[in-house]
Protein backbone atom coordinates (compact mmCIF):
# COMPACT_ATOMS: atom_id res chain seq x y z
CA UNK A 1 0.00 0.00 0.00
CA UNK A 2 1.30 3.49 -0.82
CA UNK A 3 -0.36 6.83 -0.09
CA UNK A 4 -3.79 6.78 1.53
CA UNK A 5 -5.17 8.93 -1.30
CA UNK A 6 -4.27 6.20 -3.82
CA UNK A 7 -6.22 3.50 -1.96
CA UNK A 8 -9.64 2.76 -3.45
CA UNK A 9 -12.80 1.95 -1.52
CA UNK A 10 -12.53 -1.65 -2.74
CA UNK A 11 -9.03 -1.87 -1.26
CA UNK A 12 -10.24 -0.54 2.07
CA UNK A 13 -13.05 -3.08 2.30
CA UNK A 14 -10.43 -5.81 2.74
CA UNK A 15 -8.57 -3.86 5.42
CA UNK A 16 -10.94 -1.89 7.61
CA UNK A 17 -14.47 -2.21 8.95
CA UNK A 18 -17.67 -1.15 7.21
CA UNK A 19 -17.89 1.72 9.68
CA UNK A 20 -14.74 3.24 8.16
CA UNK A 21 -16.23 3.04 4.66
CA UNK A 22 -19.32 4.85 5.93
CA UNK A 23 -17.18 7.51 7.58
CA UNK A 24 -18.15 6.59 11.15
CA UNK A 25 -14.53 5.93 12.17
CA UNK A 26 -11.33 7.78 11.37
CA UNK A 27 -8.40 6.45 9.35
CA UNK A 28 -5.06 7.75 10.62
CA UNK A 29 -1.47 7.16 9.50
CA UNK A 30 0.98 6.49 12.33
CA UNK A 31 4.36 6.70 10.65
CA UNK A 32 6.39 5.93 8.73
CA UNK A 33 8.35 8.71 10.45
CA UNK A 34 6.69 8.68 13.86
CA UNK A 35 9.46 8.74 16.50
CA UNK A 36 7.84 6.01 18.59
CA UNK A 37 7.55 3.28 15.97
CA UNK A 38 10.98 1.70 16.52
CA UNK A 39 12.08 2.11 12.93
CA UNK A 40 10.61 2.98 9.57
CA UNK A 41 7.15 1.46 10.00
CA UNK A 42 3.72 2.70 8.94
CA UNK A 43 0.63 1.74 10.89
CA UNK A 44 -2.73 2.43 9.28
CA UNK A 45 -5.07 2.95 12.23
CA UNK A 46 -8.84 2.88 12.25
CA UNK A 47 -9.99 4.85 15.28
CA UNK A 48 -13.26 5.34 17.08
CA UNK A 49 -12.33 8.40 19.09
CA UNK A 50 -9.13 7.29 20.86
CA UNK A 51 -9.97 3.58 20.67
CA UNK A 52 -8.14 1.45 18.09
CA UNK A 53 -10.68 -0.45 15.99
CA UNK A 54 -8.10 -1.81 13.57
CA UNK A 55 -4.32 -1.61 13.14
CA UNK A 56 -2.70 -2.54 9.82
CA UNK A 57 1.12 -2.66 9.69
CA UNK A 58 2.60 -1.49 6.39
CA UNK A 59 6.21 -2.59 5.94
CA UNK A 60 8.89 -2.44 3.26
CA UNK A 61 10.23 1.08 3.78
CA UNK A 62 13.61 -0.32 4.86
CA UNK A 63 13.92 -3.09 2.25
CA UNK A 64 17.58 -3.52 1.21
CA UNK A 65 17.49 -6.69 -0.88
CA UNK A 66 20.01 -8.39 1.39
CA UNK A 67 18.99 -11.92 0.38
CA UNK A 68 19.56 -11.32 -3.34
CA UNK A 69 22.76 -9.41 -2.63
CA UNK A 70 24.05 -12.39 -0.64
CA UNK A 71 23.31 -14.66 -3.60
CA UNK A 72 25.56 -12.48 -5.78
CA UNK A 73 28.60 -13.09 -3.56
CA UNK A 74 30.54 -16.11 -2.40
CA UNK A 75 29.81 -17.69 0.97
CA UNK A 76 32.50 -15.76 2.84
CA UNK A 77 31.69 -12.36 1.32
CA UNK A 78 27.97 -12.82 1.94
CA UNK A 79 28.42 -13.08 5.69
CA UNK A 80 29.25 -9.38 6.01
CA UNK A 81 25.63 -8.58 5.13
CA UNK A 82 24.25 -10.65 8.00
CA UNK A 83 25.35 -7.92 10.43
CA UNK A 84 22.96 -5.52 8.70
CA UNK A 85 19.78 -7.55 9.26
CA UNK A 86 19.06 -7.19 12.97
CA UNK A 87 21.57 -4.57 14.05
CA UNK A 88 20.95 -5.45 17.73
CA UNK A 89 21.91 -9.10 17.19
CA UNK A 90 24.88 -8.96 14.86
CA UNK A 91 26.80 -11.77 16.58
CA UNK A 92 23.68 -13.94 16.56
CA UNK A 93 23.16 -13.26 12.86
CA UNK A 94 26.76 -14.32 12.18
CA UNK A 95 26.16 -17.51 14.18
CA UNK A 96 22.95 -18.43 12.34
CA UNK A 97 24.61 -18.01 8.95
CA UNK A 98 27.81 -19.80 9.98
CA UNK A 99 25.85 -22.78 11.33
CA UNK A 100 23.98 -23.05 8.02
CA UNK A 101 27.21 -22.98 5.98
CA UNK A 102 28.83 -25.51 8.33
CA UNK A 103 25.81 -27.79 7.94
CA UNK A 104 25.93 -27.44 4.16
CA UNK A 105 29.63 -28.28 3.80
CA UNK A 106 29.86 -30.56 6.89
CA UNK A 107 32.50 -28.44 8.60
CA UNK A 108 33.70 -29.07 12.16
CA UNK A 109 34.08 -26.33 14.80
CA UNK A 110 36.64 -26.57 17.65
CA UNK A 111 35.35 -26.74 21.24
CA UNK A 112 36.95 -23.44 22.24
CA UNK A 113 35.23 -21.64 19.37
CA UNK A 114 31.89 -23.19 20.39
CA UNK A 115 32.23 -21.87 23.95
CA UNK A 116 33.28 -18.38 22.83
CA UNK A 117 30.33 -18.31 20.42
CA UNK A 118 27.97 -19.00 23.32
CA UNK A 119 29.56 -16.31 25.50
CA UNK A 120 29.34 -13.66 22.80
CA UNK A 121 25.82 -14.49 21.61
CA UNK A 122 24.52 -14.37 25.19
CA UNK A 123 26.29 -11.07 25.81
CA UNK A 124 24.68 -9.85 22.59
CA UNK A 125 21.29 -11.06 23.86
CA UNK A 126 21.79 -9.04 27.04
CA UNK A 127 22.81 -5.96 25.03
CA UNK A 128 19.74 -6.34 22.81
CA UNK A 129 17.41 -6.70 25.78
CA UNK A 130 18.98 -3.61 27.33
CA UNK A 131 18.18 -1.57 24.22
CA UNK A 132 14.65 -2.98 24.28
CA UNK A 133 14.20 -2.15 27.99
CA UNK A 134 15.64 1.34 27.54
CA UNK A 135 13.46 2.27 24.56
CA UNK A 136 10.29 0.49 25.71
CA UNK A 137 10.50 2.30 29.06
CA UNK A 138 11.17 5.59 27.27
CA UNK A 139 8.03 5.03 25.19
CA UNK A 140 5.98 5.20 28.40
CA UNK A 141 7.99 8.19 29.71
CA UNK A 142 10.49 6.39 31.99
CA UNK A 143 13.62 8.38 31.12
CA UNK A 144 15.97 7.15 33.87
CA UNK A 145 15.80 3.53 32.73
CA UNK A 146 17.08 4.54 29.31
CA UNK A 147 20.24 6.05 30.79
CA UNK A 148 20.87 3.12 33.14
CA UNK A 149 20.50 0.45 30.42
CA UNK A 150 22.83 2.15 27.96
CA UNK A 151 25.47 2.33 30.68
CA UNK A 152 25.71 -1.49 30.78
CA UNK A 153 25.23 -1.91 27.03
CA UNK A 154 28.31 0.21 26.52
CA UNK A 155 30.37 -2.32 28.46
CA UNK A 156 29.20 -5.15 26.20
CA UNK A 157 29.94 -3.16 23.04
CA UNK A 158 33.44 -2.53 24.41
CA UNK A 159 33.89 -6.29 24.80
CA UNK A 160 32.76 -6.89 21.22
CA UNK A 161 35.21 -4.25 20.06
CA UNK A 162 37.94 -5.93 22.10
CA UNK A 163 37.39 -9.18 20.17
CA UNK A 164 36.56 -7.97 16.67
CA UNK A 165 37.67 -4.36 16.39
CA UNK A 166 34.03 -3.34 15.85
CA UNK A 167 31.37 -2.33 18.36
CA UNK A 168 28.39 -3.55 16.34
CA UNK A 169 29.07 -4.94 12.84
CA UNK A 170 31.53 -7.56 14.04
CA UNK A 171 31.52 -10.42 11.46
CA UNK A 172 33.46 -12.19 14.20
CA UNK A 173 31.83 -15.63 14.12
CA UNK A 174 32.71 -17.26 10.79
CA UNK A 175 32.13 -20.67 9.16
CA UNK A 176 34.48 -23.10 10.86
CA UNK A 177 34.96 -21.06 14.03
CA UNK A 178 35.96 -17.47 14.72
CA UNK A 179 37.94 -14.74 12.98
CA UNK A 180 40.60 -15.01 15.70
CA UNK A 181 40.93 -15.96 19.36
CA UNK A 182 39.76 -13.56 22.06
CA UNK A 183 42.50 -11.32 23.54
CA UNK A 184 43.92 -11.95 27.01
CA UNK A 185 41.93 -9.02 28.47
CA UNK A 186 38.62 -10.57 27.41
CA UNK A 187 38.10 -12.92 30.37
CA UNK A 188 38.75 -10.17 32.93
CA UNK A 189 36.31 -7.84 31.16
CA UNK A 190 33.57 -10.50 31.12
CA UNK A 191 34.11 -11.46 34.77
CA UNK A 192 33.91 -7.81 35.83
CA UNK A 193 30.60 -7.55 33.98
CA UNK A 194 29.29 -10.75 35.59
CA UNK A 195 30.15 -9.30 38.99
CA UNK A 196 28.28 -6.00 38.62
CA UNK A 197 25.34 -6.88 36.37
CA UNK A 198 22.99 -8.67 38.85
CA UNK A 199 22.76 -5.51 40.96
CA UNK A 200 22.17 -3.45 37.84
CA UNK A 201 19.17 -5.64 36.95
CA UNK A 202 17.87 -4.98 40.46
CA UNK A 203 18.17 -1.27 39.72
CA UNK A 204 16.06 -1.60 36.58
CA UNK A 205 13.42 -3.50 38.52
CA UNK A 206 13.44 -0.95 41.33
CA UNK A 207 12.56 1.70 38.74
CA UNK A 208 9.81 -0.24 36.94
CA UNK A 209 8.54 -3.55 38.31
CA UNK A 210 6.35 -2.13 41.09
CA UNK A 211 6.07 1.38 39.72
CA UNK A 212 2.31 2.21 39.74
CA UNK A 213 2.57 4.35 36.60
CA UNK A 214 4.42 1.61 34.71
CA UNK A 215 1.90 -0.99 35.91
CA UNK A 216 -0.97 1.20 34.74
CA UNK A 217 0.57 1.42 31.24
CA UNK A 218 1.40 -2.30 30.89
CA UNK A 219 -0.92 -4.56 32.93
CA UNK A 220 -3.65 -6.08 30.78
CA UNK A 221 -2.53 -4.12 27.70
CA UNK A 222 -1.85 -5.82 24.36
CA UNK A 223 -2.92 -9.29 25.44
CA UNK A 224 -2.53 -12.31 23.19
CA UNK A 225 -3.15 -15.97 24.02
CA UNK A 226 -0.64 -18.74 23.51
CA UNK A 227 -2.84 -20.37 20.83
CA UNK A 228 -3.16 -17.12 18.88
CA UNK A 229 0.58 -16.44 19.21
CA UNK A 230 1.39 -19.88 17.81
CA UNK A 231 -1.09 -19.47 14.95
CA UNK A 232 0.61 -16.22 13.98
CA UNK A 233 4.08 -17.79 14.04
CA UNK A 234 5.32 -15.77 17.00
CA UNK A 235 8.51 -16.91 18.73
CA UNK A 236 10.89 -15.67 21.40
CA UNK A 237 9.98 -13.76 24.58
CA UNK A 238 6.70 -12.57 23.06
CA UNK A 239 5.57 -16.19 22.66
CA UNK A 240 6.91 -17.32 26.04
CA UNK A 241 5.07 -14.43 27.75
CA UNK A 242 1.84 -16.04 26.48
CA UNK A 243 2.59 -19.30 28.27
CA UNK A 244 4.30 -21.30 25.50
CA UNK A 245 7.53 -23.00 26.59
CA UNK A 246 9.63 -22.87 23.42
CA UNK A 247 13.28 -21.93 23.16
CA UNK A 248 15.54 -23.36 20.45
CA UNK A 249 18.48 -23.44 22.85
CA UNK A 250 16.54 -26.12 24.76
CA UNK A 251 14.37 -27.66 22.03
CA UNK A 252 17.10 -27.99 19.38
CA UNK A 253 20.42 -27.20 21.06
CA UNK A 254 23.27 -25.84 18.93
CA UNK A 255 26.84 -24.70 19.68
CA UNK A 256 26.93 -26.84 22.83
CA UNK A 257 23.96 -25.26 24.62
CA UNK A 258 22.94 -28.68 25.91
CA UNK A 259 25.84 -28.59 28.41
CA UNK A 260 24.68 -25.40 30.14
CA UNK A 261 22.12 -25.16 32.93
CA UNK A 262 19.54 -22.39 32.51
CA UNK A 263 15.81 -21.84 32.81
CA UNK A 264 13.40 -20.69 30.12
CA UNK A 265 11.21 -17.96 31.67
CA UNK A 266 7.52 -18.03 30.79
CA UNK A 267 4.40 -16.14 31.85
CA UNK A 268 0.75 -16.84 31.20
CA UNK A 269 -0.75 -13.34 31.03
CA UNK A 270 0.36 -12.48 27.48
CA UNK A 271 0.30 -8.72 28.04
CA UNK A 272 2.92 -5.94 27.86
CA UNK A 273 3.88 -6.47 31.51
CA UNK A 274 4.38 -10.22 31.02
CA UNK A 275 6.69 -9.59 28.08
CA UNK A 276 8.66 -7.20 30.31
CA UNK A 277 8.99 -9.78 33.12
CA UNK A 278 10.11 -12.53 30.75
CA UNK A 279 12.92 -10.41 29.30
CA UNK A 280 14.05 -9.22 32.74
CA UNK A 281 14.44 -12.85 33.83
CA UNK A 282 16.20 -13.68 30.54
CA UNK A 283 18.86 -11.12 31.46
CA UNK A 284 19.66 -13.18 34.56
CA UNK A 285 19.58 -16.50 32.73
CA UNK A 286 21.88 -15.26 29.95
CA UNK A 287 24.35 -14.11 32.58
CA UNK A 288 24.33 -17.63 34.09
CA UNK A 289 25.12 -19.13 30.69
CA UNK A 290 27.99 -16.68 30.14
CA UNK A 291 29.51 -17.55 33.51
CA UNK A 292 29.22 -21.32 32.92
CA UNK A 293 30.77 -21.06 29.45
CA UNK A 294 33.61 -18.91 30.76
CA UNK A 295 34.34 -21.38 33.57
CA UNK A 296 34.39 -24.28 31.07
CA UNK A 297 36.31 -22.41 28.38
CA UNK A 298 38.76 -24.99 26.94
CA UNK A 299 42.14 -24.28 25.42
CA UNK A 300 42.85 -25.02 21.77
CA UNK A 301 42.28 -23.63 18.29
CA UNK A 302 39.32 -21.42 17.36
CA UNK A 303 39.16 -22.34 13.65
CA UNK A 304 38.79 -25.59 11.79
CA UNK A 305 42.00 -26.84 10.17
CA UNK A 306 40.12 -27.76 6.99
CA UNK A 307 41.83 -25.18 4.77
CA UNK A 308 39.66 -26.13 1.83
CA UNK A 309 36.93 -24.02 3.47
CA UNK A 310 38.67 -22.03 6.23
CA UNK A 311 41.58 -19.61 5.68
CA UNK A 312 44.83 -20.78 7.32
CA UNK A 313 46.30 -18.74 10.21
CA UNK A 314 48.32 -15.71 9.15
CA UNK A 315 51.35 -17.17 10.89
CA UNK A 316 51.44 -20.00 8.31
CA UNK A 317 51.23 -17.81 5.20
CA UNK A 318 54.84 -16.65 5.39
CA UNK A 319 56.28 -20.14 5.85
CA UNK A 320 53.96 -22.41 3.86
CA UNK A 321 53.34 -22.15 0.12
CA UNK A 322 50.29 -24.41 0.48
CA UNK A 323 48.82 -22.07 3.12
CA UNK A 324 49.46 -19.07 0.85
CA UNK A 325 47.68 -20.78 -2.06
CA UNK A 326 44.69 -21.69 0.10
CA UNK A 327 44.51 -18.13 1.44
CA UNK A 328 44.65 -16.62 -2.04
CA UNK A 329 42.06 -18.97 -3.55
CA UNK A 330 39.60 -18.59 -0.66
CA UNK A 331 39.65 -14.79 -0.71
CA UNK A 332 39.52 -14.45 -4.49
CA UNK A 333 37.37 -17.39 -5.64
CA UNK A 334 35.76 -18.75 -2.48
CA UNK A 335 34.96 -22.44 -2.17
CA UNK A 336 32.51 -24.69 -3.98
CA UNK A 337 29.79 -26.03 -1.69
CA UNK A 338 28.19 -29.39 -2.52
CA UNK A 339 24.73 -29.33 -4.08
CA UNK A 340 21.91 -29.40 -1.58
CA UNK A 341 19.76 -27.31 0.74
CA UNK A 342 19.87 -26.80 4.51
CA UNK A 343 17.95 -24.88 7.16
CA UNK A 344 19.55 -23.81 10.41
CA UNK A 345 18.01 -21.75 13.20
CA UNK A 346 19.10 -20.08 16.42
CA UNK A 347 17.25 -18.38 19.28
CA UNK A 348 17.79 -14.68 18.71
CA UNK A 349 16.73 -12.07 21.31
CA UNK A 350 13.47 -11.73 19.34
CA UNK A 351 12.81 -15.41 18.58
CA UNK A 352 13.60 -17.99 15.92
CA UNK A 353 16.16 -16.69 13.44
CA UNK A 354 16.55 -19.21 10.63
CA UNK A 355 18.64 -19.39 7.47
CA UNK A 356 17.71 -21.43 4.39
CA UNK A 357 20.71 -22.02 2.12
CA UNK A 358 20.58 -23.78 -1.24
CA UNK A 359 23.70 -24.63 -3.23
CA UNK A 360 24.04 -25.45 -6.92
CA UNK A 361 27.60 -26.68 -6.44
CA UNK A 362 29.29 -23.32 -7.07
CA UNK A 363 31.05 -20.77 -4.85
CA UNK A 364 27.91 -18.63 -4.41
CA UNK A 365 24.67 -19.64 -2.69
CA UNK A 366 21.94 -20.31 -5.24
CA UNK A 367 19.25 -19.23 -2.76
CA UNK A 368 19.40 -17.47 0.60
CA UNK A 369 16.29 -16.90 2.67
CA UNK A 370 16.04 -15.61 6.23
CA UNK A 371 13.23 -16.53 8.60
CA UNK A 372 13.32 -13.47 10.84
CA UNK A 373 11.38 -13.31 14.14
CA UNK A 374 10.43 -9.62 13.92
CA UNK A 375 8.55 -10.25 10.65
CA UNK A 376 6.34 -12.93 12.21
CA UNK A 377 5.94 -11.21 15.57
CA UNK A 378 4.75 -7.99 13.90
CA UNK A 379 1.75 -9.91 12.50
CA UNK A 380 0.29 -9.95 16.01
CA UNK A 381 -0.13 -6.15 16.13
CA UNK A 382 -3.71 -6.09 14.73
CA UNK A 383 -4.87 -8.64 17.30
CA UNK A 384 -3.01 -7.16 20.28
CA UNK A 385 -4.04 -3.58 19.57
CA UNK A 386 -7.76 -4.07 18.97
CA UNK A 387 -9.77 -2.09 21.52
CA UNK A 388 -6.86 -0.30 23.19
CA UNK A 389 -6.18 3.43 23.37
CA UNK A 390 -3.86 5.04 20.82
CA UNK A 391 -1.52 5.89 23.70
CA UNK A 392 -1.26 2.17 24.55
CA UNK A 393 -0.30 1.30 20.98
CA UNK A 394 3.20 2.66 21.50
CA UNK A 395 3.69 0.47 24.58
CA UNK A 396 2.53 -2.59 22.63
CA UNK A 397 4.95 -1.97 19.76
CA UNK A 398 7.77 -1.57 22.26
CA UNK A 399 6.87 -4.80 24.08
CA UNK A 400 7.00 -6.87 20.88
CA UNK A 401 10.59 -5.64 20.33
CA UNK A 402 10.69 -5.45 16.54
CA UNK A 403 13.70 -4.36 14.51
CA UNK A 404 12.70 -3.12 11.07
CA UNK A 405 15.92 -4.33 9.44
CA UNK A 406 14.87 -7.77 10.70
CA UNK A 407 11.39 -7.29 9.16
CA UNK A 408 12.16 -5.84 5.74
CA UNK A 409 15.55 -7.38 4.89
Amino acid sequence: MTDLQEVTVEDLKHLVSERAIQGETVLLNMGPQHPSTHGVLRLLLELDGEIVVNCIPDIGFLHTGIEKNMEARNYQQAEVMTDRLDYLNTVGNNLAYSLAVEKLIELDVPARAQAIRVILTELQRIASHLVWLATAALDVAAMSTFLYCFREREQILNMLELCSGQRMMTTYIRPGGLWRDVPVEFETAVRNFIKIFPKRIDQYEALLTRNPLFLDRTLGIGKISGADALNLGMTGPSLRASGVYWDLRKARPYSGYEQYQFAVPTRSEGDVYARYLVRIEELRQSLKIVEQALNKLPLGPVRSNNHKFVPPPRSEIGVSMEALIHHFKLWTEGFNAPKGAVYSAVESPRGELGVYLESDGGPKPYRVHWRTPSFDNLQAMPLMSKGVLVADLVAIIGSVDIVLGDVDR
